[in-house]
């Protein structure tokens, strides 16, 4: 029963943790990436590119978390399972 809680809260707390850090993580690099540019307007191309890379690494991260969170669900016991399950633990 303790792997069926650690798995239902896996599944439900760990996508939108995943999904907030990396919400999190893009603002800070967008920022970065702006205050660079604005330190060097010369260098625009380049920090515009390093950002673009970094954004898009960020983001495989979310969607390797969707994924996770595809399958897990896929795991998880239905109601009536549930039900059996606590029945017969109190039996």
């Amino acid at each position: 029963m303790a792997y069926l809680a650690a798995l239902a809260l896996a599944v439900g707390f760990g996508l939108p943790v995943a999904v907030l850090s990396a919400a999190l993580a893009q603002g800070k690099a967008a920022s970065a990436a702006l205050e660079g540019i604005a330190r060097q307007p010369e260098a625009a191309g380049q920090i515009q590119t390093a950002m673009i890379i970094g954004l898009a690494l960020i983001e495989s991260l979310v969607i390797y978390a969707l994924l996770m969170f595809f399958m897990l669900q896929g795991k998880l016991p239905t109601i009536d399972q549930v039900v059996q399950v606590a029945q017969a633990a109190v039996k």
